[in-house]
């Protein structure tokens, strides 16, 4: 099925020139100008990926990234003219999926929006060959985007999900930002790997409660390692009784 796309910016121009390469794409289009009408969008035509401008009139870009977190899961990707830290940090803890800085080549943005369709919308082959994943007390299903910490569920938003998930595929293992960046958000962030801190940070927070550690090696990156074996298998004092007395 072709995915459907909207577009949400006030200028004209851009607007446009986002449909024609997106529609060559091979992706169905819609289009909203403020950010009231993204919303009305949304919630009425149930898109597969929103763009997102964030200098929109009346209703602003952070504010319609906040209220469809609130509603829903839909992959966004924010355009913006600015270009601070602080900006692309605030969008991706409001849960974008990534981020692109105004002025940009439209091919780079198809680029990003095949990448977060692919993680967001796995081919059919990918889910039958997908795995539950465990580590320590941590459990991951990647079918069902579950996460639960013992018997307990976590809520998690899609891209920190995504992360955990490449994690706990590869424990033990130290894999730079370049990497994560790579697999993860599947496209080159051109050494922002600001954005793999900020998840990590958020991932920490929700995984306070696991006996699994998520550590910085530094000048290299990141590594998940499960628990020391001693916390694995605790032996009661019973069985240690059993045990001798079977020896005996």
């Amino acid at each position: 099925m072709t995915a459907t796309i909207l577009v949400v910016d006030d200028e004209s121009n851009i607007v446009e020139l986002n449909r024609m390469y997106l529609e060559n794409a091979g992706y169905r289009v819609i289009t909203a100008r403020t950010g009231a009408e993204a919303l009305t969008r949304i919630e009425n035509e149930h898109p597969d990926l929103v763009v997102l401008d964030l200098m929109l009139p009346g209703t602003d870009g952070w504010t319609v990234c906040r209220e469809v977190r609130r509603r829903s899961q839909v992959p966004i990707i924010m355009l913006t003219a600015r270009t601070e830290d602080i900006d692309r940090i605030l969008g991706l803890e409001l849960g974008a999926d990534d981020y692109v800085t105004k002025p940009y080549n439209p091919r780079e943005l198809v680029a990003r929006v095949r990448a977060v369709l692919r993680r967001t919308h796995p081919s059919n082959e990918q889910k039958e060959t997908s795995t539950i994943l465990r580590l320590g007390n941590v459990t991951l299903d990647p079918e069902r985007r579950i996460v639960l910490v013992g018997d307990e569920p976590i809520t998690l938003r899609m891209k920190e999900f995504d992360l955990l998930h490449y994690l706990m595929e590869n424990p033990g293992v130290v894999l730079t930002r370049e990497r994560l960046l790579s697999h993860v958000w599947g496209y080159d962030f051109a050494g922002e790997t600001r954005t793999v801190d900020v998840h990590i940070a958020a991932l920490r927070r929700e995984l306070r409660n696991s006996n699994i550690t998520l550590e910085t090696v530094w000048g290299l990156g990141y590594k998940l390692t499960g628990p020391p074996l001693s916390e694995e298998r605790q032996v009661p004092a019973s069985e240690e009784e059993n045990g001798a007395q079977a020896k005996q």
